[in-house]
């Protein structure tokens, strides 16, 4: 997530107290809470220092649902299970042959998809095949030629196109993998939510984070601890942040999809709530289920049975599956639900829906599913990092095709925020989740 547009969209480092307090009114609008936007904006506008903000702030955090809100979305981890979907439950042990070739293929396809959605972040599905199509490349098959951007524009994404990648570039959607991993290294399975805010003070840059993972970075600072870091002055709870983690605990637990989805909860809760904790945990399902099923259907439900039927997030993977089975063209499906699901463009609920869609019309296709989920916009590399792990662990690396086009570029080097692993080879980092799958058998 690097959000770099000139329309200043995406530009929320260091944003001032009211612009915080604007986006909190819309977070309580989409949450649910009866508030009047217009009321609160125009106080906020004539407010006059931090003090007037403070005491808006504190008039916002008093206000109730409104009574026709329609869901019901928990933060504590007791009372999303208890309004689960429970499709089905699976927990199957695989082979340490296979795992290795699923890890490889997840890891890599997590790479790769990212390093494809990378020089289009944050662009619209219709800018992206418009310019594909000027350029004789519709659809997307490869990674982005330099002839697809301006002359203005290439100049930010040199070693981002195809034939100038070299390595994996840095981006926080492989660093929090990283980082997991490392705290699962060192803390093991009883890791917990104030251990990976620990780690993150210790590992990662702040000027590396964004939007809900940089006001919890500042919260911890502040002396805050969990769960008040997610929430405090935090209106960028339900966005993306926490689903681009999910990855390390769908690894460790192959065909667990429940252990995954609960390490996930202990992570997501650091920076994030409802809608943003449930992402996490259903994206962790998918891949620990993708270890051991072939269907994409099936994946999707696995992880949607591990989030609140009563969720926004579960009405719009519902949508979503509803037109997959009718059949409908996929961009004509995707018209209509981001529509729909009118969200911010780093928002989680419509970045998921197009997870979720490119996952199911990509039927199982490695290179169609990932250009598919950067094809349609917003979050790309994010997006294209998350099918691209979900897609690689079901396919397993030797039965990815076209896996020389996607992968040989990577050159198997991985550039970090994070010392421990920058300038690694990609094949000694599957070596250290093979040494916690074998600790586990």
């Amino acid at each position: 997530m690097l959000y770099l547009r000139l329309d200043n969209i995406y530009m929320v480092y260091n944003m001032d107290l009211k612009s915080l307090l604007r986006y909190e009114v819309i977070e309580r609008s989409e949450e649910g809470y009866d508030i009047d936007i217009n009321y609160f904006n125009d106080k906020i506008d004539d407010a006059l220092d931090k003090s007037d903000l403070m005491k808006i702030y504190d008039e916002i955090c008093k206000l109730s649902f409104r009574r026709d809100y329609p869901y019901r979305e928990p933060n504590n981890l007791s009372e999303i299970s208890s309004l689960s979907q429970k499709y089905f439950e699976v927990y199957e042990k695989i082979s340490e042959e296979a795992f290795r070739d699923k890890m490889l293929g997840g890891f890599l396809g997590r790479c790769a998809g990212c390093m494809l959605g990378k020089p289009v972040e944050g662009w619209s599905h219709r800018e992206i095949i418009n310019r594909l199509i000027k350029i004789g490349e519709y659809p997307l098959r490869n990674y982005f030629p330099e002839k697809f951007f301006t002359e203005e524009e290439i100049k930010d994404r040199i070693g981002l196109t195809r034939n100038t990648i070299k390595y994996v570039e840095r981006d926080d959607d492989i660093d929090y993998t990283l980082l997991n991993l490392h705290i699962f290294y060192k803390y093991g399975s009883d890791f917990k939510t104030s251990d990976i805010g620990k780690e993150w003070l210790l590992n990662l840059p702040y000027y590396k984070t964004y939007t809900a993972e940089r006001i919890a970075y500042r919260n911890l600072v502040n002396g805050l601890s969990p769960p008040e870091t997610a929430i405090y002055l935090n209106p960028f709870r339900e966005w993306i942040g926490a689903q681009i983690r999910a990855d390390t605990w769908g690894y460790i637990c192959p065909g667990n999809p429940r252990l995954a989805s609960e390490y996930a909860y202990r992570d997501a809760v650091l920076s994030h709530t409802k809608n943003g904790i449930y992402s996490e945990m259903m994206v962790s399902a998918m891949i620990s289920t993708a270890f051991i099923e072939r269907d994409v259907e099936k994946i999707v439900l696995s992880g949607l049975s591990h989030i609140p039927k009563t969720s926004r997030l579960s009405s719009a993977i519902k949508d979503v599956l509803e037109k997959y089975r009718r059949g409908e063209k996929y961009f004509d499906a995707l018209d209509e639900l981001l529509r729909k699901y009118n969200y911010h463009p780093i928002h989680t609920i419509n970045n998921a829906i197009i997870v979720v869609s490119s996952i199911l019309w990509g039927e199982g296709d490695f290179g169609k599913t990932i250009c598919l989920a950067v094809m349609s916009g917003l979050d790309t590399d994010c997006n294209g990092a998350t099918v691209g792990s979900i897609i690689g662990v079901l396919n397993g690396y030797n039965m990815i095709r076209e896996k020389e086009k996607w992968f040989k570029p990577l050159n198997n080097i991985i550039k970090s925020s994070l010392a421990e692993f920058n300038h690694r080879n990609i094949l000694e980092i599957i070596d250290i989740y093979l040494k916690l799958f074998r600790k586990k058998k």
